[in-house]
């Protein structure tokens, strides 16, 4: 089993490998979804790899974000470039990258944020030319160990650093409301923020980060290919002590330098540790703080500035830092030896908690590590080709898909829509009132579900939201909804129809749609899904940010909790330029929603009657939004 470790700097990488990893994984300076990082012009990239195969060491380049059609030449460039000096792989999301790639001869890993979780997933990557999955990181241990079992292609699973909150991929909650795309390597990282909630406040969504070193052996007794950690925004000493824990962990775990590395691990970067979902499901998030604190040493309690650390590890010259809750009250040096400590600032008496967050056997690392070579190239990037050539497509009427999870507003939609997404327990019932009406029913798949349930009949249509979905639906009339990402039109016409990423602008829609051969649906009313997420502690009602800015939440049926948008995408003032532009149908999202704005948006929708909009936006809460129509990302 191999340990990969990362490398998010020239630094970064020297540190990994004198780690001890088996690969590092990198990015340049674009296409990656680490675009804060260093990360590594085209001539460092060069020599990042000669250095790393000269110390036996593999090179995996991300270029792992989704690619605009006026970005997909110069990305298949790049990684034509990558292939030329000898990369080992690249890691990507987009699935029109893929396509376009696909004659490349270099090995192709799909990245986690493709929400890789079935067998029928690892099949469909296998099936078009991928060498490994990087599995999504909501699996537990079992389901890992039953989705792996006799897999057609290598398994990659992330066993150290952050845990996002929301399903990797699924992510729109940066985009949306902060205007900078996790999908595209921008995240804002909303989840490590504030939010109250009807019965708990504070750092709701923030997960601890993951700390799987004890389950290295089993996941190499499953046959797991590959373990990674996470860690490119890290610093030097962090990519060397992980590198270094993780593979004597592996490799020879009797060393006595082991619990030395692993405390010192804990040290340079901690905001609280988990196993992830690898021992099942249940809540990850540590609510007090979302940044890095150090090592919790203990609760203490202060007087005359002074306290006792009496019975811990903390020694001269260690730094400390005192938290009462998420507040920071101060830090300072250990000068003196001594079980009491006192405090050169002023410090009231009370209860504190207490953190190293300096050791100085993190310098002797720093040492260790030293400056890095210097890393130089000589090769160009090769002018390779790439055209998506505009057609002419047929000018029909765009068709009415609306999103419905009861009954009665199934009844309320059926006169006036084309088609309709299922997403409720009584999908049978739904199916049959719409049969013989000319209105379509299609069933709404679980955004998770690993085990792919299909039903057999081939007559159901299925809205699939991963590329899992797809493969286990093959024979069904297959729809695929926004969240499986279609970025571009080198996006396979594989679906029946696929709808287009709610990222776009209007004038990428435009040129995307200018040049793909198949169906495609934009959406254009409702509260857009920003997260979902699989811990279990948030329950129905709202969360509300610093601005005020309010969120529904709800559980569905399969235990997985949504985060929604705090207004509805409200775009029925352009539908007529995207009628014009080719778009085949418009998606209407009327789950969870009340009659009376069901009615009225059907209305105002199917006649296009700007009458009803002041209305519906009072139903709304008072607000409506153009999402990324007129902005982008």
């Amino acid at each position: 089993m191999e340990i990969l470790a990362p490398a998010g700097s020239p630094e970064g990488l020297v540190a990994a490998i004198k780690g001890g990893c088996d690969a590092v994984y990198l990015a340049g300076k674009s296409f990656g979804a680490r675009a804060f990082a260093s990360n590594f012009t085209d001539q460092e990239l060069e020599g990042a790899i000669k250095y790393a195969h000269e110390h036996g060491v593999k090179v995996n380049v991300t270029v792992n974000t989704l690619i605009k059609n006026s970005e997909m030449e110069e990305a298949v460039q790049f990684v034509q470039f990558l292939k030329d000096i000898g990369a080992d792989a690249v890691i990507i999301q987009d699935i029109g990258l893929l396509k376009a790639i696909k004659d490349i001869p270099i090995k192709k890993h799909a990245s986690t944020q493709m929400a890789v979780h079935s067998r029928a997933g690892l099949q469909w990557c296998a099936d078009n030319g991928m060498d490994r999955v990087i599995l999504a990181r909501e699996l537990t241990f079992d389901e890992i160990a039953d989705v792996i079992k006799d897999s057609p292609i290598e398994t990659e699973v992330f066993v150290q650093g952050a845990m996002c909150y929301c399903q990797s991929g699924g992510c729109l909650f940066s985009s949306i409301v902060g205007g900078r795309s996790g999908n595209r390597g921008e995240c804002a990282q909303p989840c490590r923020k504030k939010y109250e909630s009807e019965d708990r406040n504070g750092y709701i969504l923030s997960n601890a980060d993951m700390y799987c070193i004890d389950y290295l052996k089993k996941l190499d007794e499953i046959g797991v290919s590959s373990v990674k950690i996470e860690g490119r925004m890290r610093s030097e000493a962090y990519a060397y002590l992980a590198s270094r824990a993780y593979s004597l962990a592996y490799k020879d775990p009797e060393n006595p330098e082991l619990e030395k590395t692993t405390g010192l691990l804990k040290t340079v970067f901690n905001r609280g540790y988990c196993h992830g979902y690898l021992d099942g499901v249940s809540s990850l998030v540590q609510a007090t703080y979302p940044d890095n604190r150090g090592l919790f040493i203990k609760k203490v309690k202060v007087k005359n500035r002074t306290f006792s650390i009496k019975d811990t590890d903390l020694h001269t010259g260690d730094g400390i830092s005192l938290f009462d809750g998420d507040m920071k009250i101060g830090g300072f040096k250990i000068l003196t030896s001594g079980t009491d400590v006192t405090s050169p600032f002023k410090l009231q008496d009370g209860s504190y908690d207490l953190y190293r967050t300096y050791d100085p056997r993190i310098d002797e690392v720093k040492n260790l590590i030293g400056r890095p070579p210097k890393l130089t190239g000589d090769t160009k990037r090769s002018k390779v080709k790439v055209s998506a050539p505009k057609i002419e497509r047929a000018k029909n009427p765009s068709k009415l898909s609306f999103y419905v999870s009861t009954l009665k507003i199934l009844d309320i939609v059926m006169p006036y829509a084309d088609r309709i997404y299922y997403d409720g327990k009584d999908f049978d019932e739904a199916f049959a009132r719409c049969k013989g009406t000319g209105v379509e029913c299609v069933m709404y798949l679980p955004r998770f579900s690993y085990k792919e349930d299909i039903p057999e009949d081939k007559d159901i249509p299925i809205m699939a939201h991963n590329i899992g979905q797809v493969e286990a639906a093959k024979g069904h009339r297959v729809y695929g909804s926004y969240f499986i990402n279609m970025f571009n039109s080198f996006f396979p016409n594989d679906l029946h129809q696929t709808t287009l990423s709610v990222e776009l602008s209007k004038s990428e829609i435009k040129d995307v749609i200018s040049r793909y051969d198949g169906k495609v649906e934009v959406m254009v009313f409702g509260r857009l899904e920003l997260m979902i997420t699989r811990d279990p502690h948030l329950k129905n009602g709202t969360i509300k940010d610093d601005k005020g800015y309010v969120f529904p939440v709800y559980r569905d049926r399969f235990g997985f909790t949504h985060i929604l948008n705090s207004s509805d995408l409200m775009l029925i003032n352009y539908l007529d330029d995207l009628e014009r532009s080719g778009v085949d149908s418009f998606g209407i999202d009327l789950r969870k929603r009340p009659v009376e704005l069901a009615t009225l948006v059907c209305k105002a929708f199917k006649d296009r009657d700007f009458q009803y909009n002041e209305e519906i936006k009072k139903l709304c809460g008072g607000t409506v939004n153009t999402g990324h129509y007129l902005r982008g990302v």
